[in-house]
């Protein structure tokens, strides 16, 4: 029964294959109809739903807060070794303002109020408020109307003021707003200009401008695409207006991740076609097989497609990889089928009786058929769990990927065991009536270089068996010795497109890459300036006696005692960005004399801040300054005070772990003299969270693979052989490349982390996948052999040489994507080619020694 499944499923394939090619077609249609009927709409890696404290900490501060969650565009002005704060810089930064609000598109997703914010509006501020007092005096205006402060200033009144003025006079405005004696009235002229800015000086290299754009976009859940395309217009209007100048924004990011992608695809797919067909060509020698392949891989493509369409998958940076690893599996898949049928339409597989000619077409096939469907059927098998396992990951983008891997694979065994087949037997039927002779021998079979070396590892295998093992582990302990240095952090920076080498901005149009330089860019606003919007600010959100003294003099220390590690942004004081109740006491008493005087009233240790009855003080602070209260202190409709909160700067290009675990100790410095429980959470501390249970449920995903292979084999080999201990066997070599890879990660500063955590179900995929070809090659050859030399050198050459083309096409294709501009795609790209090249050379290598030595231990063939 064992032997008869496989043998009738052959007979029934070559039977009934017109049968078998008009059902795959019409499931071809039905199937590749949801890519036009079906929804895919674009995604974006999604955030995950991680259940912790950390992020029901965030969801209170969302819910409860009058939070600053506007999106922010960063515009920067710099000038190596000159001065940005010139009035001809000045006004051209208020022009930019002008026109980016009578922007129809720009100014529709703008905040309502204070929708700008630089010092070249405090600047220009001050220069009205001087043409206003001055005014006012020349009328004879009263000693009341003399004190009070004009009402704020257009953008048109500010850029008059300032016209109006010659370059030594805007010099002299500069040098008042910026003196540390002078308090001026709305945001910190200094939180404009680089951090190391010389305190009181009137020239500075570099400034920044921000552009707040609407809270409510995207209050849907969905990506706020509007005010995303607005950042983009923004930058356009800077390079007009700037010669040195950039715009930074998530939007900026999204759209030059996007553009490297295109880029990257119409420079690899060229050489990705190309390298397929010389590929295919020297394994195939035969354009009638090419072409069956490509079909076949077209087919597997088309069913992709329609199934994303119709379980509404939407597209995002990492499915980019599915239709690679497609092509790259179906092509090992279609080199097996044709070069065993190869073999037995040549003779090189001895017939046992049962089937008839082994050198007609049709009984090739049954023969072939029947020998390969256990291991194509094993291989997918494998493979489909190893990315199945992908889909216990807490973020929505992997298990799309595994999803879509997964169903992808059935597609291809589906179309690789039957359609294939029948075709390639309708067609070998064909020619064969039309005379032409169609015995070719398969790949690595026969005289030639890669049958040479192909049989000289085999002959090798059996002679040093011991030797060949060793060295396997030695490598092996060097390998999992490196990747215990692997970086496991997950660094925003490494995501973003990277500037294309001079070979590839020397290619013509439309294969010339654009400049990328938003890498650079980041580094220079991280080192330069504290960041605002997306990924740059944590918070802490503080339960308990928040109206307590002590938990204000806490929050007052944080900006002193806060780590200094490179992750959380600095002022130009030297001490942390931070905004605390106690800030922001400090800066409304700064600018309300009723709130100073409270203060004072109820500050016994002369600190500037309330030492009993802070509760009336927050009230008043309430009262006139309700929006900057609520950002740091929440009360609830009765009047009590239930939370405070601190938000800390960070560098947004920090890795989101060293970033929690500064922001972590901060919390605990405030937890330990205060009467309240501190949480570390915001963007970059969630992100690390999601991280580090994203990376824990990915390694589980490992393991689950490695033991529902192992038993799926067990059961295989008891079920055939009744030798259950040759799923050991087979599994040891794809442990051992596993190995070999992650060492291979760490000398190429590959970082072992979310994204290339997925790799390692595709490397026991590949790996379990050429084992079982293989290792059923051996113990077939062993049957019809004496001698277990003659049965490894028929093995290797025959299975082994399908294995050398599928690895050199699949290795090929992914290895392209490390021409890719965007990070990921070339960190994809490179370690799953190496995994492919591990993966098969540990087994030709490997499992055949492990074959060798478990026949003489066992003193007896493979059964």
């Amino acid at each position: 029964m064992r032997e008869q499944l496989p043998q009738r499923y052959a007979d029934a394939l070559v039977a009934r294959r017109r049968l078998v090619i008009a059902l795959s077609f019409l499931l071809t249609i039905a199937v590749g109809a949801g890519a036009v009927v079906g929804t895919s709409p674009d995604g974006s890696i999604g955030q995950a739903g991680i259940n912790s404290e950390e992020q029901a900490a965030f969801d209170e501060i969302e819910s409860t807060y009058g939070t600053n969650d506007a999106i922010v565009t960063q515009i920067v002005v710099r000038k190596d070794g000159g001065d940005v704060l010139t009035r001809e810089s000045l006004l051209r930064s208020l022009r930019l303002q002008r026109e980016i609000q009578r922007n129809e598109s720009i100014e529709a997703t703008l905040r309502a109020e204070s929708s700008t914010i630089g010092i070249e509006n405090t600047v220009a501020t001050a220069a009205y408020v001087r043409d206003q007092t001055a005014g006012n005096e020349t009328h004879g205006s009263t000693a009341s109307a003399r004190h009070e402060q004009p009402p704020a200033p257009t953008l048109d009144e500010q850029i008059a003021a300032l016209e109006s003025r010659s370059p030594e006079e805007v010099e002299s405005l500069v040098a008042h707003v910026l003196d540390p004696n002078v308090t001026t009235s709305g945001p910190d002229p200094t939180a404009s200009l680089p951090t190391h800015y010389e305190s009181g000086t009137t020239r500075a290299e570099a400034r920044l401008t921000l552009v707040f754009h609407s809270p409510t976009a995207g209050d849907d859940g969905e990506t706020p695409q509007e005010t995303y395309d607005a950042q983009v217009a923004t930058a356009s209007l800077v390079d007009e207006r700037f010669s040195d100048a950039f715009v930074f924004g998530q939007g900026i990011v999204d759209d030059a991740s996007t553009q490297a992608i295109g880029d990257s695809f119409l420079i690899i797919t060229p050489v990705a076609v190309a390298l397929l067909l010389v590929v295919l060509g020297v394994a195939y020698r035969d354009p009638v097989d090419v072409v069956v392949s490509l079909f076949g891989i077209g087919i597997v493509l088309v069913w992709l497609q329609g199934t994303q369409g119709w379980l509404g998958v939407s597209s995002s940076s990492i499915l980019i990889a599915v239709p690679f690893l497609l092509v790259g599996l179906s092509i090992d898949y279609s080199l097996h089928v044709v070069m065993r049928y190869r073999e037995a339409r040549t003779g090189a597989l001895e017939d046992d009786g049962a089937i008839g000619d082994p050198r007609s077409p049709t009984a090739a096939m049954r023969l072939s058929m029947r020998g390969v469907v256990v291991a194509l059927t094993a291989a997918a098998f494998t493979t489909g769990i190893g990315f199945f396992s992908n889909y216990v990951s807490p973020l929505a983008s992997i298990r799309d990927f595994a999803l879509l891997s997964a169903t992808g694979i059935i597609a291809m065994f589906v179309v690789f065991t039957a359609l294939v087949p029948a075709v390639k037997l309708e067609v070998e039927n064909l020619l064969a009536r039309l005379g032409r002779d169609r015995r070719r021998s398969a790949f690595g079979v026969g005289d030639g270089p890669i049958s040479t070396v192909l049989s000289s590892t085999a002959t090798l295998t059996n002679q040093i068996p011991v030797v060949i093992l060793v060295l396997g582990l030695v490598a092996a302990g060097v390998g999992a010795y490196g990747a215990t240095g692997l970086d496991t952090e997950f660094n925003r920076a490494d995501f973003l497109p990277e500037d294309a080498p001079d070979w590839m901005e020397s290619l013509p149009e439309p294969f010339a890459p654009a400049d990328y330089d938003i890498r650079e860019n980041l580094a220079y606003l991280s080192d330069t300036f504290r960041q605002r919007g997306q990924g740059a600010e944590a918070q802490i959100l503080l339960r308990g006696n928040v109206t307590s003294p002590a938990l204000l003099e806490a929050t007052d220390d944080t900006p002193k005692s806060a780590p200094q590690n490179g992750t959380i942004a600095m002022q130009a004081d030297g001490t942390a960005a931070v905004e605390s109740p106690a800030t922001v006491l400090r800066s409304v008493a700064a600018e309300n004399q009723t709130v100073a005087n409270a203060i004072d009233a109820h500050d016994s240790d002369g600190d500037g801040l309330p030492d009993e009855n802070v509760a009336e003080v927050y009230d008043l602070v309430y009262g006139v300054a309700p929006e900057r209260a609520s950002s740091v202190m929440y009360r609830a409709e009765n009047g009590s005070y239930v939370s405070a909160r601190v938000i800390v700067g960070v560098q947004a290009d920090a890795s989101a772990q060293s970033i929690a675990d500064d922001v972590r100790h901060v919390a605990s410095g405030i937890e330990a003299t205060a009467p309240a429980n501190a949480v570390a959470t915001g963007g970059p501390v969630v992100t690390a969270v999601v991280q580090g249970a994203l990376f824990e449920t990915l390694v589980q995903g490992f393991t689950v693979t490695l033991s529902v292979v192992l038993v799926f084999l067990l059961g295989l080999y008891w079920w055939r052989y009744r030798t259950p201990g040759l799923a050991v066997v087979l599994i040891v070599p794809v442990v051992l490349a596993l190995a070999w890879l992650l060492g291979a990660m760490a000398l190429l500063d590959i970082p072992f982390n979310s994204e290339t955590v997925v790799i390692t179900s595709l490397a026991i995929g590949l790996g379990v996948d050429y084992s079982i070809h293989l290792g059923e090659r051996v113990i077939d050859e062993l049957e019809r052999n004496e001698s277990a030399e003659a049965a490894l050198v028929t093995a290797v050459t025959g299975t082994g040489g399908a294995l050398l083309g599928s690895a050199a096409t699949t290795a090929a294709g992914f290895g392209v994507l490390a021409l890719a501009l965007s990070p990921p795609l070339q960190r994809f790209g490179i370690v799953t080619a190496l995994s492919i090249v591990f993966a098969f050379v540990s087994c030709v290598t490997l499992l055949p020694s492990l074959l060798v030595v478990r026949e003489r231990l066992l003193d007896r063939h493979i059964r």
